[in-house]
């Protein structure tokens, strides 16, 4: 959160006081650096150095049209996942031609739109879904641009709502049938295949289960290449955490560093697709409280953010950090829990914080 600095016993955002934001627009509001996503973003682009590939911001980080702008303007990919991410993207000035598409329930009318528009690929995570694609572009007289997603059934070593490349996950092919896969998509007269796909989870802190993951999917490229199946990209996925208390985590070179040295085939394209480590901790939630309630068993700080703003601590009980908008000291700490005004007793966003 290095852009997120006190000035004049002010936190501020790129040198502008969250007290002016406040002020102005109102609270709950969510902040952004941008400053702090382009560097985020070139970390991973400047890495690869003259190595082949493409660097997909991943939508369902923040699907917000100011922050897909700024993305945009810098030659970002889009990894999206239903066809409102696709019509963000190009209404944000992104290119069409550096979209993929993933997740496992697109609709018919979502392929066609997104083969309309023109996107990279489509990562494709079912035998069924493969022969709808091959059924609309041969409909559409087009070819359908197709990246298998294969489920190595790799533990991330996440939370497992957000682990999405174990076996008993509802995500992509299971690496024993990619075979299998690959040569049936082959054979299809409107699927152009294109690469290999993957996606093993979320806020990963390990390079471990990527390097494990990575190995895998070099082998499945070696032995369809040696069958003469041509493919012209490996997409290595995301997932790549970020600190939000005291998690050790890795550089985005690291991550880039690694893929190139597991992926060697210097005419391979390699694609990734980045979204919480580029704007996790590059934004803020600004919320004011509203109340103060002391209870015998619990000190309440009413806020004006919910869960419906916020849902992760909610959702995985996870921490967030809690920080003043002005500096504090001197003062009389108390320990509260800060809830939001929605009907649940899930609606809190931090629990047992001293304030002053």
């Amino acid at each position: 959160m290095s852009h997120f600095i006190y000035s004049g016993g002010r936190l501020t955002v790129d040198q502008v006081p969250l007290t002016d934001i406040a002020e102005i627009y109102g609270t709950p509001c969510y902040v952004y650096s941008r400053t702090a996503i382009e560097e985020r973003w070139r970390a991973y682009d400047q890495a690869f150095k003259e190595r082949g590939h493409l660097v997909c911001y991943s939508v369902k980080a923040n699907g917000n049209l100011a922050v897909l702008n700024v993305l945009a303007r810098l030659g970002s990919g889009f990894d999206i996942v239903s066809v409102g991410e696709l019509e963000r993207v190009l209404m944000a000035g992104g290119d069409p031609a550096k979209i993929v598409f993933s997740g496992v329930g697109k609709q018919e009318h979502e392929i066609r739109k997104a083969l309309t528009a023109g996107i990279k690929c489509f990562n494709v995570e079912s035998g069924s879904e493969l022969n709808l694609m091959d059924k609309i572009a041969g409909e559409m007289g087009t070819l359908a641009p197709v990246s298998l997603r294969i489920n190595p059934d790799i533990d991330p070593g996440t939370h497992p709502y957000i682990a999405t490349g174990l076996n008993r996950n509802k995500f992509g092919i299971p690496h024993d049938q990619a075979g299998d896969m690959f040569r049936t998509a082959r054979k299809l007269k409107n699927i152009e295949l294109m690469g290999i796909d993957c996606h093993i989870g979320s806020q990963i802190t390990s390079l471990a289960p990527y390097v494990d993951t990575l190995r895998k999917l070099a082998a499945l490229f070696n032995e369809l290449r040696g069958e003469g199946v041509t493919i012209r990209h490996i997409d290595v996925g995301g997932g790549m955490g970020i600190s939000y208390r005291d998690e050790k985590t890795f550089a985005p070179e690291e991550f880039v560093q690694t893929v190139c040295k597991e992926l060697t085939d210097p005419a391979m394209e390699i694609l990734i697709e980045p979204g919480r480590s580029i704007v996790g901790d590059a934004g803020i939630l600004l919320t004011r409280v509203l109340y103060l309630k002391e209870t015998p068993a619990k000190n309440f700080a009413i806020i004006d953010a919910a869960m419906n703003d916020l849902l992760r601590p909610a959702l995985y009980d996870a921490w967030q950090k809690v920080t003043p908008v002005t500096e504090r000291g001197g003062g009389n700490p108390k320990v509260y829990d800060l809830v939001g005004p929605v009907c649940e007793s899930a609606d809190f966003l931090a629990q047992d914080r001293e304030l002053d």
